[in-house]
């Protein structure tokens, strides 16, 4: 038994609440275009936005649980102590690429704010679409420095294995 807690977390329910919304839309608009050859203009700006909100939320669980893409050949036939090392390396270029993620995003959704940009299908404030990249970027952040405080401390998960 693992003694981590539970991957139920709130990037996990967004991340959940993301994908339940996207496939509600989906859903709706395939029955009212099927039904009368018309769409929601909505869907595929709400879509689109869900979807980014996935992706990030998604990651954030991964980063935590050590079950993100990478590759691991080099990580089982390290050392312990060059292993660690490769951790930290690993963490270093997740936070550089993410760093500059949430620094941009944030100034991006900053400018949007400021200029009061339109979402182009519905005339929403852009930022409220934005704003989601810097926060969702440094939740990875976070949780990628958690993992990698577990793993230097031995508490790993144990390994995923990926069928195909």
């Amino acid at each position: 038994m693992s003694a981590r807690p539970p991957k139920f977390r709130l990037d996990a329910l967004l991340a959940s609440l993301a994908l339940i919304i996207i496939c509600i839309i989906s859903l709706g608009n395939v029955i009212v275009r099927y039904a009368t050859d018309a769409s929601f203009a909505f869907t595929e700006e709400f879509s689109v936005f869900l979807l980014v909100i996935l992706t990030f939320a998604g990651a954030s669980v991964a980063a935590r649980h050590n079950q993100q893409i990478r590759i691991e050949l080099v990580e089982h036939y390290l050392p312990p102590r060059l292993k660690k090392a490769v951790f930290v390396l690993q963490w270093l270029a997740g936070v550089v690429v993410l760093g500059l993620t949430t620094w941009y995003g944030g100034k991006f959704a900053l400018e949007e704010y400021q200029w009061q940009s339109l979402s182009p299908g519905l005339g929403l404030p852009n930022w409220i679409y934005v704003v989601w990249l810097p926060v969702l970027s440094a939740a990875i952040l976070i949780r990628m420095t958690q993992n990698l405080v577990d793993r230097l401390r031995g508490r790993e998960d144990p390994e995923v294995i990926h069928e195909s």
